[in-house]
C-alpha cells in the first residue's frame, strides 16, 4: 500500500509547492469577478460551463462517492450542503446578498445532487453570474460614497464580525450597511495618520482594482470555485486542482521557483499567511508569521505599495513571487494585533534550501534546586527526506532520522542527562521519517495504524531494535504541530517514552492521494485538472485517531489560537475523531504516576513567571477582540482604543528588553518550562 502524505507545513521541495497550491485552490477568494475589459470601459461578462466541465463534474462526484474515505453520499443532504457552502463562499460576510436574494436560490436546494450525477454544473454558473452582478452594484455604490470630509464625530458602529450575521432584508438596509463599511475602512486608515484625501484615494484605488481583477476571471475559475465548494464537504483536505494550477504545480516540481517561502490563503477580503516554510526567506527574516494578514505589496525598497484587499489569490502570489535577491515589501496586520494597525516589512526573495530546514541541536546548562543540569535540545522543523538522492543511491542523502542520529551521537558525547525534542510549528512531511525517528527511542514495535476507505488497517512498525537514546526526554508541540509530528508525539506518549508539553496539536490525521481526471478520458484539446482526495486515516497504536483531536499534551499550556479558527476544528466538514482496536505494544516506562507532582511544581513556577502572565493577558485580549461584534466609527473613541493598545505593546516590549538584557536571551516560555519539567523528572527518577 502506497500512501501520499500531505501535511500542514511542507517539509521538502515537493511538499512545499504541492501544499502551497492546494491551499491556494481550496480557499479561492470570494472576490469580485467576471468582466471583460475594452479600452477604459468594463462590461459584464456572463459565465457558462465549457465542454470538459460536465465530464469533470460527474467524475469528481463518482470519485467522492466511491473512493473517498468517507464515501460521500450523493443525496438531497449533499445538495443542500453544496448550496449553502457555495453561497457562503461567495458572500461569507453577507455584504452582497439580501434575504430575498438568498431565498431565490432555494429552488436549487434538492436539485444539485441530481445535477452532480448527470454532470450538470449549470447551477454553479447561474448563481455565480447573479453574485457578480450584485458585487458590481456594491463597487459602484462604494465609489460613489468615497469623498473627503466624512463625519466621524457621531457615536456609531460597524459590525465587523459578520460570519454569523443575518442577511439584511432589502437594498435600503444593504446601502446602510455599506455606508458603515466604507466609513470603517476610511477610519482605520485615518487613525494611522493619513489625511482624509489620502485615505479616500487609497480605498478608491482598492475598489477600482477590484474591477480590474474581475476582468481576469475565466469559466475555469468559476468551475473551480463551485467544485471546491463541493469537495470541501467531503473534508477540508479534498480539493479540485484546476488545469492552470496543475500546470503551475508541475513548474514547482522543477524546483525553480523563487520567492519568500510562505503559503497563502484567502480569509474574507484578506490574503492570510497559512504557514511560513522553515528555512525560507520569510522564516529567516523573523518579520512575518502564520496568520498574519497581507494588505499591500510593493516591489523593491521604494516601489508603490499595491493594495491587495479582495484580490484573487493567484494574482497575489504572482505579485509576491520574484527573482532571487530582489526585495519585496509587505504591509501586514500581525496575527497578534489587537486592532487593524499595519506595519511594512521587507523580505529578500530566495530559493528554499533543504539544508536550511534540517534538524539542529544545542545544549543548555543550568542549575535547578542546586543540581547542575546539562540538556540537549533537538529542533526538528520538518520531517524531510531527499527522495531523489535516496533513489539514485547517494549514501549521504538528507533525512530527518539520519540527521537526528548524527546529532544525538554528538549530544551523547557531551554527556547530557536529558533531551528535549522541539516539534513546535512542525507540520509533518514524510511518514517514513516519523516511523524511523520513533525507532531511535524505542525497540521494535508499532508506530502508527493506517486505515483505508475499505476498512483495511495496516500497522506501520519500527523493525530496528537499536535504541539510540533511552534517557529522560520531553517533546514540545503547539497548535501548528501536525500530521507526521502528531504521529511521532503520539507514539512517544503511548509508549510512555516522553512527556509531551505544549498546546493541543492541529489534528490532521488523514492521508491524501492525487487523481488525474484526464486518466478517465483521452483528449488532446481539453485538460480537466486533478483531484486531491482523502483516502485513509491515521490512528495511534493505542487506538485513537490523531484526526480532529490531535495530541493532548501531558502538561498543557493555554493557546492564543482558538480551536474554532485554527486546526482541524476550524472546518465544520473535517472528518471526526474515532477509535479502532489498539495495536499490540508494550509501554517502555510508566510516566503517568509522576505527572501530578510535575504538574504541581510547574503550576507553582508559573505564578511568578512574567511570560506566562503576558500569555494569559494576550489570550484574554485576543478572545475579547475575537468575540467583539462591532467596532466604533467615532474617531475619538477609535483613536483612544488604538493608543491604549500601542501603549500596552510598548510597555511589553520594554519589559522584555530588560529581561533579555538581564538573562542574555529572549524568553521562550514553553522551552524554559520544559527544561525545568525535565529537571524535575530526572530528579524524581
Amino acid at each position: 500500500m502506497c500512501y501520499c502524505l500531505f501535511s500542514l507545513h511542507i517539509k521538502q521541495y515537493i511538499y512545499i509547492y504541492m501544499k502551497k497550491f492546494f491551499a491556494l485552490l481550496l480557499l479561492l477568494t470570494a472576490i469580485l469577478k467576471g468582466y471583460s475589459q475594452n479600452d477604459s470601459t468594463i462590461t459584464l461578462k456572463t459565465f457558462a460551463p465549457e465542454s470538459q466541465h460536465s465530464f469533470s463534474f460527474q467524475i469528481i462526484g463518482q470519485s467522492l462517492n466511491a473512493y473517498h474515505y468517507g464515501k460521500v453520499a450523493i443525496d438531497d443532504k449533499l445538495s443542500g450542503q453544496l448550496l449553502d457552502n457555495y453561497f457562503n463562499h461567495l458572500d461569507p460576510l453577507k455584504v452582497y446578498f439580501t434575504q430575498s436574494d438568498s431565498a431565490s436560490f432555494e429552488k436549487y436546494r434538492n436539485q444539485l445532487d441530481e445535477d452532480l450525477v448527470q454532470g450538470n454544473c449549470n447551477a454553479g454558473f447561474d448563481i455565480y453570474n447573479v453574485y457578480q452582478r450584485k458585487a458590481e452594484d456594491r463597487i459602484k455604490f462604494a465609489l460613489d460614497l468615497l469623498k473627503p470630509g466624512m463625519d466621524f464625530s457621531k457615536i456609531d458602529s460597524f459590525q465587523t464580525n459578520r460570519e454569523k450575521a443575518a442577511y439584511v432584508s432589502n437594498t435600503k438596509e444593504l446601502d446602510e450597511l455599506w455606508k458603515r463599511k466604507i466609513k470603517y475602512e476610511v477610519l482605520s486608515l485615518k487613525v494611522d495618520g493619513k489625511s482624509d484625501t489620502v485615505c479616500v484615494d487609497i480605498i478608491k484605488k482598492r475598489y477600482t482594482n477590484l474591477l480590474k481583477q474581475m476582468s481576469k476571471t475565466k469559466n475555469e475559475d468559476v468551475f473551480s470555485f463551485y467544485v471546491n465548494a463541493l469537495t470541501e464537504i467531503a473534508d477540508p483536505h479534498t480539493n479540485y486542482f484546476s488545469p492552470r494550477m496543475a500546470e503551475d504545480f508541475n513548474m514547482q516540481m522543477s524546483l525553480n521557483l523563487e520567492g519568500i517561502g510562505a503559503t497563502l490563503q484567502t480569509e474574507n477580503e484578506y490574503t492570510k499567511v497559512r504557514e511560513v516554510v522553515k528555512g525560507g526567506p520569510a522564516d529567516k527574516s523573523k518579520k512575518i508569521s502564520a496568520n498574519d494578514k497581507i494588505v499591500a505589496v510593493g516591489q523593491g525598497k521604494d516601489g508603490e505599495m499595491v493594495n491587495i484587499l479582495d484580490w484573487r489569490i493567484d494574482d497575489v502570489v504572482s505579485l509576491i513571487r520574484g527573482k532571487k535577491g530582489t526585495t519585496v515589501r509587505l504591509e501586514i496586520i500581525p496575527h497578534d494585533a489587537t486592532d487593524n494597525k499595519t506595519r511594512v516589512i521587507e523580505i529578500v526573495r530566495d530559493k528554499i534550501v533543504l539544508e536550511d530546514q534540517a534538524s539542529k541541536c544545542s545544549i543548555k546548562e543550568f542549575k535547578h534546586n542546586g543540581v547542575k543540569n546539562k540538556y540537549g535540545i533537538l529542533n526538528i522543523p520538518t520531517f524531510y527526506l531527499d527522495f531523489a538522492a535516496a533513489q539514485r543511491g547517494d549514501k549521504n542523502f538528507k533525512s530527518t532520522t539520519r540527521d537526528v542520529r548524527r546529532l544525538l551521537d554528538s549530544l551523547k558525547g557531551e554527556k547530557i542527562n536529558g533531551l528535549i525534542i522541539d516539534l513546535r510549528n512542525n507540520g509533518g512531511g514524510s511518514l517514513q521519517e516519523a516511523i524511523e525517528l520513533t525507532g531511535l527511542f524505542i525497540k521494535k514495535g508499532p508506530v502508527v495504524q493506517v486505515k483505508d476507505a475499505s476498512g483495511y488497517t495496516k500497522v506501520e512498525e519500527d523493525r530496528d531494535s537499536d535504541v539510540l537514546w533511552d534517557g529522560p526526554m520531553t517533546v514540545l508541540v503547539n497548535r501548528f504541530s501536525a500530521s507526521a509530528s502528531e504521529i511521532f508525539a503520539a507514539a512517544m506518549q503511548d509508549y510512555g517514552r516522553a512527556i509531551i508539553i505544549g498546546e493541543q496539536t492541529y489534528g490532521k490525521g488523514t492521508v491524501q492521494n492525487m487523481m488525474d481526471l484526464n486518466s478517465f478520458i483521452q483528449s488532446d484539446n481539453k485538460k480537466m485538472g486533478q483531484l486531491k482526495m482523502t483516502i485513509a486515516k491515521f490512528y495511534r497504536i493505542s487506538g485513537g485517531s490523531t484526526q480532529h483531536k490531535g495530541v493532548i499534551p501531558d502538561i498543557s499550556f493555554p493557546s492564543a489560537f482558538a480551536d474554532a479558527e485554527f486546526g482541524e476544528d476550524a472546518s465544520k466538514f473535517s472528518l471526526p475523531y474515532d477509535e479502532i482496536k489498539p495495536a499490540d505494544y508494550a509501554t517502555v516506562e510508566n510516566i503517568k504516576p509522576m505527572l501530578a507532582e510535575l504538574e504541581a511544581k510547574h503550576q507553582e513556577r508559573l505564578k511568578n513567571n512574567d511570560e506566562y502572565k503576558y500569555l494569559v493577558e494576550d489570550i484574554a485580549l485576543i478572545e475579547k477582540n475575537r468575540n467583539k461584534e462591532y467596532v466604533t466609527l467615532n474617531e475619538e473613541l477609535y483613536k483612544k482604543e488604538t493608543m491604549e493598545n500601542e501603549a500596552r505593546n510598548k510597555e511589553r516590549t520594554e519589559a522584555r528588553k530588560k529581561s533579555k538584557d538581564k538573562n542574555g536571551e529572549n524568553a521562550d516560555l514553553i522551552l524554559d518550562e520544559a527544561k525545568l519539567i525535565l529537571a524535575d523528572l530526572v530528579g524524581k527518577k
